[in-house]
């Protein structure tokens, strides 16, 4: 299978304490891996460098075989939910991915409500973000995340907040994505 991540000797420090130390991970195509570590141990630091968000000090990223140049900023196809998703408080469910959709023209307004509903929320919802609770503010943040079909999925905690019924949702909405892959899918937590 080909590999959609390599990370080579990554590194991040902050005030001269390392984070992130010589990190290298393998990733391929189909692949779902789990970063299991106690807070503060530098998950979000690594999807952080990988994303660009972040500079490491040393080391190198490949993404579907192409290094990746954070100057340039050439990282595309990456759906991301890095910690609490920020939303328009006033604007409804669908207009806020809306606006997020336009920045980029890749799909239809038809593409943004199928994401709203696959997370179990309904597109044609009239209440404001800001009323929303906090799970369902995280199904909101999974569906900007995978409205654009990305073929990588960063997603740091994403089933933090829901409830049982959501947790089962979003692992269901995971695993449905992955048919259209050929290879099986392998689970590993590193």
């Amino acid at each position: 299978r080909q590999r959609q991540m390599c990370i080579r000797d990554r590194s991040k420090s902050f005030s001269g304490r390392k984070v992130l130390n010589q990190i290298n991970l393998s990733i391929k195509k189909g692949d779902i891996v789990g970063l299991i570590g106690r807070n503060g141990s530098g998950k979000t630091v690594l999807m952080k460098c990988i994303c660009g968000f972040l500079t490491p000090e040393q080391g190198r990223i490949k993404l579907r075989g192409k290094n990746v140049d954070f100057q340039k900023n050439n990282i595309e196809n990456i759906g991301i939910i890095l910690e609490t998703p920020g939303f328009l408080e006033q604007e409804t469910a669908l207009n806020n991915l809306w606006y997020l959709a336009n920045l980029r023209n890749l799909i239809e307004k038809k593409e943004v409500e199928n994401a709203i509903e696959r997370v179990g929320l309904n597109p044609k919802e009239k209440k404001k973000v800001k009323k929303y609770s906090m799970g369902m503010r995280q199904r909101l943040g999974i569906a900007q995340a995978i409205m654009e079909k990305p073929d990588i999925l960063l997603l740091d905690e994403p089933t933090n907040s829901l409830d049982e019924k959501g947790v089962e949702t979003v692992r269901k909405l995971f695993l449905l994505s992955l048919i259209h892959i050929s290879e099986p899918t392998r689970l590993r937590c590193i």
